[in-house]
C-alpha cells in the first residue's frame, strides 16, 4: 500500500501518520519493522531489501521516505527547480525506475512518501498518484484556524468564547504545534470555566510579545510615558530584564532586516522565510513597523539596546535600572531621521 502525504501543516500530517501506524498494529512492535529514508538519496537498490523482507512481529513493514517527490519537482520558467533537488534527479529514467518499483511493492509493505509541497506536474507524483492514498495538509487560515481552536478546546474538555478564539488565533497564527500547547495551558488554567479573552492575554506567551511590539513603537516615537508604563507592566508580570533586552534587540534587528528586504521588493513569503517567522501576527507587525520607521532611527535604538545589555553584563547597572535608563535616554531627544 502507498500513501502520499504533503503540506506545510506538519502537526496535522504527523497526527495522520500516527493514525496510519495505529491501524497497522502495536506501536512498540511496529518500531522494529519501521524504516525512515532520505528521499534525496534513496535508490531502488536500497528499497528492494527493505520492502521485500518479511516483517518481524507485525503483519506489515512500514517504510517512510521524506523528500522523494521534492527531489523530482519540475523546473520553473527561469529554468530553476521550484524546490531544492539533487543533481542525480536530472538523470533520465531515475524517477521512472523508482516509480515502477514502488508500484510493485509486496502487500506486506506500506510505503509513505512525505513532502512539504508537491506540484501536480511532478513526474513521480503523476506516476504514483492513481495508485496511492493522497492527502494534503495546507496551513489553516482565518475561519479554518478558528474552527480548529474551538474543536481542540472541546477535545481537551473545555470551552472558549469567540473573543478569546479571535485573540488567540491573532497572536499564535497557523503553527498548530504552538497552538495545541497554548490551548492545553489555557484549559488547565481555567479549570472547568470558559476561556475568556483576559485569560489569553494573561497566559499566552505571544501576549507578552505584543506588549514588546507596543513598547518598541513608543520608544521609536519618543513616547516616554507610554514606553515606561509598558516596561513596568512587563516587569510586574515577571518578565526578566535580560529577556526583555533580548526581545527588544531581536525585534529591532528583524525590523531592520525586513525593511532592507522590502526595499529590494522581496515577496512577503520570502521575507517570512528569511526572518524565520511562523506567526502571521509577528510577521504582520514586523512589516508594519519596517514601513513606518527610518533605518537611522532603528539603528540608533539597536545600538543603545546593545549598550544597555553590556551595562548589565559588566555589573554597571542592575537589569531594571538599565532598562529604565535606556527608555529615558531613547525617548529624551528627537533627532532628524531620513527613511
Amino acid at each position: 500500500m502507498l500513501y502520499i502525504l504533503s503540506g506545510e501543516d506538519d502537526f496535522s500530517l504527523t497526527r495522520f501518520l500516527g493514525e496510519i501506524k495505529g491501524e497497522i498494529g502495536d506501536p512498540s512492535a511496529l518500531g522494529v519493522s519501521t524504516t525512515t529514508l532520505d528521499g534525496q538519496q534513496v535508490t531502488v537498490e536500497q528499497l528492494r531489501p527493505l520492502c521485500e523482507t518479511v516483517p518481524f512481529l507485525t503483519e506489515k513493514r512500514l517504510v517512510i521516505i521524506r523528500g522523494l517527490l521534492t527531489r523530482f519537482e519540475p523546473r520553473d520558467r527561469s529554468g530553476r527547480r521550484t524546490r531544492k533537488a539533487r543533481s542525480t534527479a536530472d538523470q533520465e529514467g531515475d524517477y521512472k525506475s523508482l516509480g515502477d518499483y514502488i508500484t510493485r511493492i509486496p502487500d506486506s509493505t506500506i510505503i509513505i512518501l512525505i513532502d512539504s509541497r508537491v506540484a501536480r506536474n511532478n513526474p513521480l507524483f503523476q506516476k504514483l498518484a492513481d495508485k496511492a492514498v493522497v492527502r494534503t495538509f495546507p496551513l489553516l487560515k482565518d475561519a479554518q484556524i478558528r474552527q480548529w481552536v474551538q474543536q481542540r478546546v472541546s477535545e481537551e474538555g473545555g470551552s472558549i468564547s469567540l473573543q478569546a478564539v479571535n485573540l488567540l488565533t491573532q497572536l499564535v497564527g497557523s503553527n498548530l504545534w504552538v497552538m495545541a500547547s497554548e490551548v492545553e495551558k489555557l484549559v488547565l488554567f481555567t479549570s472547568g470555566r470558559r476561556i475568556e479573552e483576559e485569560d489569553v492575554k494573561t497566559l499566552v506567551g505571544y501576549a507578552q510579545q505584543a506588549s514588546v511590539f507596543a513598547m518598541i513603537d513608543a520608544i521609536i516615537e519618543f513616547k516616554a510615558e507610554v514606553a515606561e508604563q509598558l516596561l513596568q507592566r512587563l516587569l510586574q508580570q515577571g518578565a526578566p530584564p535580560a529577556f526583555l533586552l533580548v526581545m527588544l534587540s531581536r525585534q529591532i534587528q528583524m525590523i531592520v532586516r525586513a525593511k532592507e528586504l522590502s526595499v529590494q521588493r522581496r515577496p512577503k513569503a520570502e521575507i517570512q522565510q528569511v526572518l524565520g517567522l511562523t506567526s502571521e501576527y509577528v510577521l504582520r507587525k514586523t512589516l508594519e513597523q519596517a514601513s513606518r520607521y527610518s533605518l537611522a532611527r532603528l539603528r540608533e535604538v539597536y545600538h543603545q539596546l546593545l549598550g544597555a545589555d553590556l551595562s548589565i553584563k559588566t555589573g554597571r547597572y542592575g537589569g531594571e535600572l538599565a532598562l529604565n535608563i535606556l527608555v529615558a535616554e531613547l525617548c529624551r531627544t528627537r533627532g532628524t531621521y531620513v527613511t
